[in-house]
């Protein structure tokens, strides 16, 4: 079988990073390399990971950098022709990768597949809501309110980041709902409908309290995809229209909150990408 390359990234997540890393290890039947990226924590992360007696390649940043650029740090050192992302705050249960590689088996037109999941928030069991749905195909429209494909629950070929690029470093958060525009505008995306991961939040180092108001980074990956004009006609129309129902809402809810420049600030990203609109 192939080599699956798996990459976590880390900051400062001591206390629950070797439960990520025990995870993978306990993937059977499968060839993998594990890669853990350091993004400059200032944890014991380091001497945590050198007392893991464990077949690591660990990559250690002086400085932190984020999420986006310890992932594309590892995917640009990995050597295997697939390659699965795991958050080091969430878990894979047993067969998750052994589940994908027989999808992928039983579907060679697919270059990306993404597994269901369950959460878990402040230690109890929680469902997610509606709007947090896992859609399978060509899921294009149905990525544009939100991020509704786990970076945890993905793995795809090697190749498919040399045709559609790496995560945007510029962006401090939603920098996966970037990556998944991309990709779900080119390519289907399959679902494997069984739950192989299990996400936990509620913690304080979640990038959602960091940053709250998360529609900012959406607009602007939004925005982005549009001046790149690679989208099909009806693929344009359905992300204009929500481009235009998220800065509404953004805009009104900054002006409410007196601060103007941040509305002036989005409505521009905007029109970056209104120059070349239909008319």
């Amino acid at each position: 079988m192939p080599l699956i390359s798996v990459i976590i990234p880390t900051f400062n997540r001591e206390a629950v990073l070797l439960r990520a890393i025990d995870s993978v290890l306990e993937q059977k039947d499968v060839p993998l390399e594990l890669i853990i990226v350091d993004d400059g924590s200032t944890d014991n992360t380091c001497a945590t990971l050198n007392d893991k007696v464990a077949p690591l390649r660990i990559i250690r940043c002086d400085k932190n950098r984020g999420p986006a650029a310890a992932r594309n740090l590892g995917i640009q050192q990995a050597q295997g022709e697939w390659i699965a992302f795991l958050d080091s705050d969430d878990v894979w249960m047993s067969g998750k990768l052994k589940a994908q590689l027989d999808f992928f088996a039983k579907h060679p037109d697919h270059e990306i597949c993404q597994t269901e999941e369950l959460w878990v928030r402040n230690g109890t069991r929680v469902n997610p809501m509606k709007k947090h749905k896992k859609y399978g195909g060509w899921i294009f429209r149905e990525c544009l309110p939100l991020c509704i494909v786990s970076p945890s629950a993905v793995m795809a070929r090697r190749k498919l980041f040399d045709a559609v690029g790496l995560f945007d470093e510029s962006l401090p958060a939603c920098e996966d709902y970037d990556l998944w525009l991309r990709i779900a505008s080119r390519y289907p995306v399959g679902l494997i409908e069984k739950p192989y991961l299990i996400k936990y939040g509620g913690h304080a180092d979640q990038r959602s309290r960091e940053f709250p108001a998360m529609d900012r980074f959406r607009i602007q990956s939004l925005a982005k995809i549009l001046r790149e004009k690679i989208l099909t006609p009806e693929q344009e129309a359905e992300a204009r229209k929500m481009l235009e129902e998220k800065v509404r809402i953004y805009t009104a809810g900054a002006l409410k909150r007196g601060k103007r420049k941040e509305a002036e600030e989005i409505e521009t990203i905007a029109q970056s990408a209104a120059v070349n609109a239909p008319r």
